[in-house]
């Protein structure tokens, strides 16, 4: 049981972290800085989020972030960048949270938590380039709040019970996968529309 919790801390950290990667290892550290969570002594390799450089570098980000997220079209040119990002990250994290496993399990558990990463990723960077579309600022904002929201509610609700989290996480990624067909056309759509918008623009 405790190794199945020890995995679910980790795929649950890196779906919440394809969403949005500072913001979710900015609240695990200073909820670990600050003591308002205790770690089973299994997941003690994720006490080194509680490092102040690790939460400052964390907030910077996250604020960068916060206000990126925001603007349409600079959402999407960020998405872009972290689309390498956030999966990376999110093995890590894996990889923290897995501590003294064995090596063998260590990139099994990176590699789900990166892919894992990867759907929600993908998830939150085809939504914002349909929205931008036909951008208006209010959606982005919206839905900026929201994602932030999702990850606040996952943290939270990891925090209460790591396997209810993962059979969510897992539904979550399922999902997308099955409707990933589907979203990559509408983003291919998007795409194209926002060249024909930059060749309107610049004759």
């Amino acid at each position: 049981m405790e190794v199945l919790q020890t995995l679910a801390v980790a795929l649950s950290l890196g779906t919440l972290a394809g969403v949005n990667l500072y913001l979710t290892v900015l609240v695990t550290g200073a909820a670990l800085h600050f003591d308002w969570l205790r770690l089973p002594s299994s997941l003690a390799g994720l006490e080194i989020l509680a490092h102040p450089t690790i939460i400052g570098i964390a907030a910077s980000f996250y604020v960068i972030e916060f206000c990126a997220d925001k603007i349409p079209w600079v959402d999407t040119v960020w998405d872009v960048v972290h689309t390498i990002v956030r999966p990376i990250g999110a093995a890590a994290l894996a990889v923290a949270a897995l501590g003294d496993a064995h090596p063998a399990f260590e990139v099994v558990g990176a590699l789900l938590a990166g892919g894992m990463a990867f759907s929600s990723h993908v998830a939150k960077a085809g939504t914002r380039l349909a929205t931008n579309a036909s951008p208006e600022p209010m959606t982005n904002i919206a839905l900026s709040l929201a994602e932030d929201g999702l990850v606040l509610g996952g943290l939270g609700l990891l925090a209460w019970s790591p396997l209810v989290t993962l059979v969510l996480a897992v539904v979550l990624c399922t999902t997308i996968v099955i409707f990933l067909p589907r979203l990559l056309r509408n983003i291919l759509q998007s795409f194209y529309a926002l060249l024909k918008r930059i060749r309107s623009t610049f004759g």
